[in-house]
């Protein structure tokens, strides 16, 4: 079944939080949570064959970036050669999955395949936000919901290939100078991302020497950010911004005066479902099919 759109009016927003897809997506966004809790990118997991084929996958978006380099036009931001880069997604992306996917199941790639295309940003309007992320999130979801992807995969899911996809769409948001979709702007936690800080801030969790204040330090995120999560994206916005923190980003400089990291992930979890997944303009686009069900949530 191809997944489409069920969320057009801003009253189907009850149907969406009923639904078993949000019940999916949320829980698998929580057990990953957990499953990172207190662990640094560089520590001792599993890699199964699934993880690695989707790493793959991710090296052969990177790959068709540097194959399309942006073009000279006007205009400083949403380079057009970004449509060119999406339009070979667009073409290749059910042959993509299913050279992630065992034979058995195949009839599940142009389900599948839906999700990848849509986590990549919108090429009408060169722009990414959360609702690209959290497409390659169920994306993710969709994976373990079909079996190819498995309970002791959730180190890897985050530290492997969510984090190989984190480089690879900043690469595009740098390259094609994407637009923020939807950006707050400062009221927003950041321009393009918002699952690895809570990941991130998980993986914090406990850690004898790193506390929330820390995260403002550039001597500290230098020294640390290959490690955590939280601070490679912390990284990646003083590299893109100017100017004072507190000014650019002020909800994180809020954020880092929390007194405990659980305090932070509890906050950020709250936050996330308040300013992405019950708002309708990220919503909107989300797709439904058999395994993210719009269908309400049986007992």
């Amino acid at each position: 079944m191809v997944p489409k759109k069920e969320i057009n009016v801003v009253s189907d927003m009850a149907k969406w939080k009923r639904s078993q897809a949000y019940a999916d997506y949320m829980g698998f966004i929580l057990t990953l949570n957990e499953g990172v809790r207190g662990k640094k990118l560089t520590c001792e997991y599993k890699v199964s064959e699934p993880i690695e084929k989707l790493v793959a996958l991710l090296n052969t978006l990177d790959r068709w970036i540097d194959e399309t380099p942006p073009v000279d036009q006007p205009s400083r931001f949403g380079n057009k050669a970004f449509r060119t880069w999406y339009a070979k997604l667009d073409q290749e992306a059910e042959r993509l999955v299913s050279a992630v996917i065992p034979k058995h199941l195949a009839d599940a790639a142009p389900e599948v395949a839906v999700y990848l295309k849509e986590s990549v940003g919108n090429s009408t309007r060169i722009d990414y936000g959360t609702g690209h992320e959290a497409a390659f999130a169920a994306f993710l979801c969709c994976l373990c919901k079909i079996g190819v992807l498995r309970v002791d995969d959730q180190m890897a899911i985050v530290f492997k290939v969510f984090n190989r996809y984190l480089e690879v769409m900043r690469k595009l948001q740098k390259t094609y100078r994407m637009e923020p979709a939807g950006s707050q702007g400062v009221w927003g936690l950041d321009d393009f991302q918002f699952l690895p800080f809570i990941w991130g801030s998980s993986q914090l969790i406990d850690n004898p020497s790193l506390e929330p204040r820390h995260f403002v330090d550039e001597k500290v995120v230098n020294e640390n950010h290959k490690d955590f999560m939280f601070l490679e994206c912390i990284l990646f916005i003083t590299e893109m911004k100017t100017g004072p923190f507190a000014e650019h980003s002020n909800q994180l400089w809020n954020i880092s005066a929390v007194p405990s990291w659980s305090k932070v992930n509890q906050g950020l979890i709250r936050m996330y479902k308040a300013e992405c997944l019950e708002k309708f303009p990220v919503i909107q686009h989300f797709k439904f099919g058999s395994l993210l069900p719009i269908q309400p949530v049986t007992s």
